[in-house]
C-alpha cells in the first residue's frame, strides 16, 4: 500500500536572521519579516506503508505529465504477484519548511533529498490509525479505502 501525495509551489525563501537585543536585555535569534524569492519546486511523496520508506521527487512545473512520470518511477519495479493499492488526495493544505531560507532551488532540492534519504535510514513500518471526525468526509473516505 503507498500513501502518496503532493506539495505544489514550495518557494525557495530566502530570510536575513541574525541576533538582537530584547528589552529585557537577553539576546535571542532574530529573523526578517521580508524575504527574496529565488523559484519554486513542487514535491511529490510516496510513503510505503509496510516499509515506511518514502520516496519523492522534485520538479519545475506542475503538470500532470510530472506526476505521471513520478507514478512511473516508483512502479518501475513492482513486487511479482503481489497488488499494490493507493491512497491518494487530491486537497493542498500544506505547510512546509517553517522558517527555512534558500538561496536558490538547488538546496531547497537538497534538503528534501537528504531529509528523505535521512528518514529512510530508520523507517519502519506505518500504523493506520483511526481517527473519528463526525461528518469528515476524509474519515469516510479513508474508512471506505481501508475495507476495500
Amino acid at each position: 500500500m503507498l500513501s502518496v501525495d503532493e506539495t505544489p509551489s514550495i518557494q525557495a525563501l530566502e530570510r536575513t536572521r541574525g541576533y538582537v537585543q530584547a528589552s529585557s536585555g537577553k539576546i535571542v535569534q532574530g529573523m526578517k519579516i521580508t524575504c527574496k524569492r529565488h523559484g519554486t519546486v513542487n514535491l511529490f511523496a510516496a510513503l510505503e506503508v509496510a516499509t515506511g520508506i518514502i520516496r519523492g521527487k522534485t520538479t519545475q512545473t506542475q503538470k500532470r505529465a510530472d506526476f505521471q512520470a513520478f507514478m512511473d518511477e516508483v512502479f518501475q519495479d513492482p513486487p511479482a504477484g503481489r497488488q499494490i493499492h493507493v491512497i491518494l488526495d487530491n486537497l493542498n493544505i500544506h505547510e512546509t519548511l517553517n522558517n527555512a531560507s534558500f538561496k536558490s532551488i538547488a538546496p531547497l532540492r537538497k534538503a528534501f533529498h537528504d531529509f528523505t534519504a535521512a528518514y529512510n535510514e530508520n523507517a519502519v513500518p506505518f500504523a493506520w490509525r483511526k481517527r473519528e471526525i463526525k461528518g469528515s468526509f476524509a474519515t469516510r473516505s479513508l474508512t471506505c479505502a481501508i475495507r476495500h
